[in-house]
């Protein structure tokens, strides 16, 4: 049996027969001998043979629960980052194989983490050095154009064309510093230099710096909320989050439209809403607006390329935070952040 491969085990099911055997064996001798009152003898020899399997158990069982507690220290300390733990599985049995399963399992872990980490290290490096690789001929372009534009003045067909290169350019620019952004909080790279932040004073920033083109587009950007609250964030990375829903609001938000940020405190989180009333997010699209480079089938947006949510989500949760997404088709959408006092 499998169950006896333990010497412990074993050992614990030997002392409990050997206390049976020797209780019979004494009964026997006093049934036999006709001792006076052998029956009350009997009784007590029934009642230490039930006493020294009851200590037997216990020990066996305080050893396990010993055995148990130092498998979970050891898996808890596991958890909470130490990756060189192992349980100790020096026997045989059930249990020690169950230990010898957890340890193959932790070092397929360790391994599958460092080869994650390999990559996103190769990833960084390999958007690091094209990015900077495009920033001279992206900004060489531009001058380019701005050149063609002043030379130009009198030709509208290349003054149109020419400020069509410019936007696209724009785009590409924004394109490669989104992806050297997203790529250095996969790899861990960033540290966040938190300190106490006014909601108010954020808010207030991420306005002015869309409050040019939603006056050139005849939108509104309103602000609601308690102008005492404070934060524990990084200032600008918390910034970059709101701007990317803000310009997302606002991408989707026709003229006459309304971009609203608000911000209250619970007793245990703070929590910052952007919300618009512009076109609205389709049902099948809403649980995948934050894939990176996801774009609708039904999307008639030119301007994105998909990564503006994806980035302010990877902020998000490089403050231990969460973003939801809650939209009606047609009334407008609403982002939730949820960040723990």
């Amino acid at each position: 049996m499998k169950l006896l491969a333990n010497r412990k085990v074993k050992s614990l099911f030997g002392s409990i027969l050997l206390c049976i055997l020797v209780f019979l064996v004494i009964a026997v001798l006093f049934a036999s001998l006709a001792v006076r009152n052998n029956m009350v003898y009997i009784i007590i020899c029934f009642c230490l043979m039930s006493a020294a399997i009851l200590l037997l158990c216990y020990r066996y069982f305080r050893e396990q629960h010993e055995i148990m507690e130092s498998a979970i220290s050891q898996i808890t300390e596991y958890l909470a980052g130490n990756k060189d733990v192992t349980i100790e599985c020096n026997d045989e049995g059930e249990l020690y194989r169950l230990f010898h399963e957890v340890n193959s399992l932790v070092a397929i872990l360790n391994a599958h983490a460092e080869n994650e980490k390999r990559a996103k290290k190769f990833l960084r490096n390999t958007i690091s050095d094209i990015s900077h690789q495009l920033k001279t001929p992206l900004a060489a372009l531009n001058i380019y154009i701005g050149l063609i534009q002043d030379e130009a003045k009198e030709l509208p067909t290349i003054q149109e064309f020419s400020q069509l290169s410019e936007q696209e350019l724009d785009r590409i620019e924004g394109l490669v510093q989104n992806l050297l952004k997203i790529t250095k909080l996969d790899a861990g790279t960033i540290v966040l230099e938190k300190s106490m932040e006014n909601v108010s004073e954020i808010a207030e920033s991420v306005k002015k710096h869309f409050l040019f083109r939603a006056e050139q587009e005849g939108k509104e950007i309103e602000l609601a909320g308690n102008g005492e609250i404070t934060l524990l964030c990084d200032r600008n990375w918390l910034m970059e989050a709101i701007s990317n829903l803000v310009k997302n609001a606002l991408d989707h938000t026709e003229k006459g439209g309304c971009v609203r940020m608000e911000w209250r405190a619970f007793a245990s989180i703070v929590q910052i809403t952007v919300k618009d009333n512009g076109s609205g997010i389709y049902p099948e699209d809403l649980h995948h607006i934050f894939k990176r480079f996801y774009r609708s089938r039904y999307s008639k947006d030119t301007q994105g390329i998909g990564l503006g949510l994806p980035l302010a989500k990877a902020i998000v949760e490089a403050h231990n935070g969460t973003i939801e997404a809650d939209s009606i088709l047609g009334s407008g959408t609403s982002f939730t952040m949820n960040f723990l006092i």
